[in-house]
């Protein structure tokens, strides 16, 4: 969307009572997307409104993609740059990928939403700024030595100002709250102002007010009332010349919901489990931005879903293990600091050869870093993480939706070949929010997990080898189980404890090949450790190859892996209209990656990897595949825009 520049300062008038018509009709544009963002302090309100206006959104039928920004101060002092909270939504009448580059309009609450956020609104863009949060105070703690809306440093943008605090006021002053409880609804007056900017329908919001709130009928009739106080404003006042309408976009048949990456994964961890048959045990300790997953579990127990909030990393780790050793599913989820302590408990599910599933929602580092924002750091650490030679699988979702698929796929590949498999998502990836066109259960892929019985101990090992083979001086005599032997991909038996004849130890210490005595040999050791590896080299002959989009004679490939897609593969689609050669492939299986990517590699004359970190894929690649590979990297605790990607295409192909 495109605005003239300048600044409007209109005066505010008394508000509208609520359920006025429209007596000033304006002309309504039609525009393709919008991308919109709601700041002010963390106690305003932002991330519900800026929900609530992507429910309605979607209810619409637009595309969207939202990105909240959370402070990562727990309390930090009111009005001051580090206690900010915003909530990004873009909505389009196209099928989109990411929640947008520049801002359309954003929406300030206090000179410290300004100061943090003005320089992502686009130029000509519409600045509604909530003028009673602009006294000296508030200037002083955002930082200000003038006040921005007199100085005309905003002189570049559509300035709305809006008393909002006190038209909110006006609106809910007979509903009997206390001062404290009236300033809080005042986010619903901006909300409704955005709502008629952009001709969005006041009823889904309505009924959640009415839902939420229904035991304070005090507070439900506040919020009504500022709403449609919010929405009669932007109608009868003379602010904007025109309204914007987006319409409907062309989506595939289904039922649709609105889904977080977080919630994605907890979903498709449920229904792992469910397909599996088997009881899951998820064991996490609180940390940002992965403590939802743990809450999300909390409420599935009636899917046979077990959580455990542990008093550490350490101890949630420890109880994921010992829930697959007694023939659970054991998953454990954390950040990057909580992966550091986990790491000796991983290491044991990888000589032990048990099934663990761990998820690291990454964030900004190192140590306690930068807690609510997003970063792709983790890479290196849970590929090489860990005392000696400790392979592990690890894949990464691509976008929130797809981290429901990838939860279940960890699953499979962890049940499958007996090993701990790291799910890598991002702050990003886990808070953003897309339309999740919901998957039927019988579309769901079938997880088959096999217990060792002593009847089936043939598929381990060949049918030629029975156990009356194994011959040990240790304990391994006829008739006794052999914990590891291995079928034709190297997975060892999961033996249940209590299972008739399959009485077995393992640990932490070396074990004998086949039998699982302890064994210090020095072959012995190199026969299994390179066995491990190989087991985790054999998952790449049951993932799908890596593809390519993009032309074949294309010169340039942008290779990226986890939330970098959507800015990727926008920035690829804008440089294929432009007639540039580029192609695009993203790797979602990181360790063992596809077998085909050294052959998709060597087709092409430039590679750009494009990570939200200091460059740890293209490390990999280099190393592993010799290809000249450029990397394009941003550690700023934010996405990509699609504007920088799009920008080093262009560079590299000059």
């Amino acid at each position: 969307m495109s605005l003239p520049n300048g600044s409007a300062g209109v005066a505010a008038p008394p508000v509208a009572t609520p359920g006025a018509t429209n007596t000033h009709q304006r002309p309504i544009q039609e525009v393709d997307a919008i991308t919109i963002r709601f700041a002010g302090d963390s106690g305003d309100g932002m991330q519900v409104v800026g929900t609530q206006f992507t429910n309605t959104s979607a209810l619409v039928g637009n595309d969207i993609a939202t990105f909240p920004d959370f402070p990562a101060e727990i309390r930090a002092p009111a009005g001051t740059l580090a206690g900010v909270s915003g909530f990004q939504v873009h909505f389009s009448s196209q099928a989109i990928h990411t929640p947008g580059d520049v801002l359309n309009a954003l929406v300030v609450m206090n000179p410290a939403a300004l100061k943090t956020n003005l320089r992502d609104l686009e130029a000509g863009g519409f600045l509604i700024v909530n003028t009673d949060g602009f006294d000296k105070s508030d200037l002083t703690k955002a930082k200000y030595t003038s006040d921005p809306l007199e100085d005309g440093s905003l002189a570049g943008y559509r300035v709305i100002r809006v008393a909002i605090t006190k038209l909110n006021i006006e609106a809910v002053k007979d509903c009997g709250l206390t001062p404290r409880e009236q300033d809080r609804c005042k986010n619903f007056f901006a909300l409704g102002l955005v709502y008629w900017m952009y001709e969005r329908p006041l009823e889904p919001t309505l009924k959640w007010i009415q839902s939420k709130f229904a035991k304070n009928p005090a507070v439900m009739e506040a919020n009504i009332r500022t709403l449609k106080a919010g929405y009669n404003y932007g109608e009868t006042v003379e602010l904007m010349p025109v309204q914007y309408r987006v319409s409907k976009a062309k989506i595939a048949p289904g039922t649709y919901c609105k889904i977080t990456g977080n919630d994605a994964i907890a979903l498709g961890l449920v229904a792992a489990a469910l397909q599996a048959g088997r009881t899951m045990v998820y064991a996490g300790y609180p940390i940002t931005p992965a403590s939802s997953v743990l809450e999300k579990l909390a409420e599935m127990r009636r899917f046979g879903i077990k959580t455990f909030q542990a008093e550490d990393e350490i101890a949630a780790a420890g109880v994921a293990i010992g829930a697959s050793f007694g023939g659970a599913i054991g998953v454990t989820g954390t950040s990057g600091p909580g992966i550091c302590l986990k790491s000796e408990a991983i290491g044991l599910a990888v000589m032990t050869e048990l099934p663990l599933v761990i998820v690291n929602v990454q964030r900004g580092g190192p140590s306690t870093g930068l807690p609510t924002k997003t970063e792709q750091a983790d890479l290196l650490q849970v590929m090489f993480g860990r005392n000696g030679e400790s392979p592990a699988a690890v894949i990464a979702p691509m976008s929130p939706t797809d981290c429901f698929t990838m939860a279940m796929e960890a699953v499979c590949i962890a049940t499958r070949f007996m090993c701990p498999v790291f799910l890598l998502s991002d702050g990003y990836l886990a808070n953003g929010s897309e339309p999740w066109n919901i998957t039927e259960a019988s579309k769901l892929p079938t997880i088959d997990i096999r217990y060792a019985t002593e009847s089936n101990m043939g598929d381990w090992g060949g049918a030629a080898h029975k156990l009356s083979t194994a011959t040990d001086s240790e304990g391994g005599g006829a008739g006794k189980f052999l914990p590891y032997r291995r079928d034709d991909m190297l997975a060892r038996p999961w033996a249940v404890p209590g299972t008739p004849g399959l009485e077995h130890r393992i640990g932490g210490i070396e074990k004998q090949d086949v039998t699982g005595n302890i064994n210090y040999e020095p072959s012995n050791h190199e026969h299994m450790v390179r066995t491990r590896a190989k087991k985790i080299e054999n998952i790449a002959l049951t993932i799908p190859d890596l593809e390519v989009r993009g032309p074949e004679d294309a010169e340039l490939l942008v290779i990226g892996w986890g939330g970098t897609y959507g800015s990727i593969t926008t920035a690829v689609d804008r440089a294929h209209r432009k007639g540039l050669k580029v192609a695009q492939a993203h790797l979602r299986y990181l360790n063992p990656m596809p077998k085909n990517t050294a052959e998709v590699l060597g087709r092409f004359k430039k590679i750009l990897v494009p990570e939200l970190n200091a460059g740890q894929l293209l490390m990999l690649l280099r190393a592993k595949y010799l290809v000249p590979a450029e990397g394009l990297n941003k550690i700023q605790g934010k996405p990509f825009l699609i504007s920088e990607i799009e920008a080093a295409i262009e560079q590299r192909l000059k």
